[in-house]
């Protein structure tokens, strides 16, 4: 059996350490969508402090809730916004400039459904983090698994169990803990998978 997770919008720093910790991870599609949740969000460490990134969904009541089935909404360009926000977080940080073009990849094409984005931008993680990891969906909702982190991480509150590492705008603001596994590539580099792996 394997451990099944809920895909994220660029993931929070507990959830990869969780998720890279497991043989066989699976990530299940099939959960409804709750609103307020990392499935459509990501936190990272801006000039002005903890900035939410938020992913527009379409809404149509007569749709599927399941998180497979939402779709992303373009009417306005928050790819660009989204972008644009990153640079002014991380262009001054240690390895923004080595990762920015699987940044600039994922935010350049326009994916229809929620899932299937956060998908990739998990296999970019993985990449970036040089981590050799095999995962697979869901073919229905998961019930058979040896532990359950779907519900595990909450957008609304902060994990201060995290040790600190240096932040950009971390003598402005202290440390601010789990936020985007953004943030920790482009301050760590390739020692984020070692900081990973420590975190239990």
């Amino acid at each position: 059996m394997s451990s099944v997770f809920t895909a994220h919008y660029f993931p929070c720093i507990r959830y990869m350490a969780d998720f890279i910790q497991q043989p066989t991870p699976l990530v299940d599609g099939y959960q409804n969508m709750q609103k307020q949740s990392y499935r459509n969000r990501c936190y990272i460490l801006s000039p002005n402090g903890r900035q939410r990134l938020n992913v527009p969904v379409q809404h149509n009541r007569n749709e599927s809730r399941r998180i497979k089935d939402i779709k992303i909404s373009y009417a306005e360009n928050w790819q660009k916004e989204h972008f644009k926000s990153l640079e002014a977080a991380y262009r001054s940080s240690p390895f923004f400039e080595y990762y920015e073009h699987y940044f600039a990849e994922i935010f350049e094409a326009q994916t229809t459904y929620l899932f299937d984005l956060n998908l990739k931008i998990l296999e970019r993680i993985l990449t970036m983090l040089q981590i050799d990891l095999s995962f697979d969906t869901t073919q229905t909702y998961a019930t058979d698994y040896t532990r359950d982190f779907r519900d595990v991480y909450n957008a609304k509150s902060k994990d201060d169990s995290i040790p600190a590492y240096t932040q950009v705008f971390g003598e402005k603001h202290s440390f601010v803990p789990n936020l985007s596994i953004i943030d920790l590539i482009c301050n760590q580099g390739p020692e984020s998978k070692i900081y990973l792996k420590n975190l239990i």
